[in-house]
């Protein structure tokens, strides 16, 4: 394959991609990679892991240590190119920061009942609430909810048969 002697370069930095970290980026880098936490899964004899708070960064190997090890090099990896652009990379889970937000629209029954049953409950808030009682029953039961099978939806076409109600 030809080359023209031109590094390609990051298109906000304008650095070249093919070239090492700074030893400090490095260093700092591999610091914040290490408390982050992989998600390992076998598959076919062969070892994937994957990040909790990069779950964008893989790794594999033929082991479990290979494939913690090779995930933590893509950690490194991308939390350096983070800090290289002035990125903030995500704070590791076991520091238990609230950083994820879920919005859900609820009618207005929905709501009333809710900030109700929080209130009653000695909740300050819906969020505290919805937050300490399905967290509370997930502790319990370890379980995840079974999948609900997605309804039929019903044609809007007309009928081609004669005589068929529209």
């Amino acid at each position: 394959m030809a080359t023209s002697g031109k590094s390609r370069s990051s298109k906000t930095s304008g650095k070249a991609i093919d070239r090492p970290f700074a030893p400090e980026i490095l260093a700092r880098a591999g610091i914040i990679a290490e408390r982050y936490q992989i998600v390992l899964e076998l598959e076919d004899d062969w070892w994937y892991g994957r990040g909790l708070e990069l779950p964008g960064a893989w790794g594999d190997g033929k082991t479990p240590q290979e494939a913690v090890a090779d995930t933590r090099e893509a950690f490194v990896a991308v939390v350096g190119y983070m800090l290289e652009e002035g990125q903030r990379p995500p704070a590791p889970a076991s520091e238990g920061r609230r950083v994820e937000q879920v919005n859900i629209r609820l009618t207005a029954e929905e709501r009333a009942l809710l900030e109700n049953r929080s209130r009653a409950s000695g909740f300050r808030g819906v969020s505290d609430f919805v937050r300490a009682t399905c967290l509370a029953e997930g502790m319990a039961t370890r379980a995840v909810p079974p999948v609900r099978k997605p309804r039929k939806r019903r044609s809007l076409r007309k009928s081609s048969r004669p005589g068929a109600r529209s």
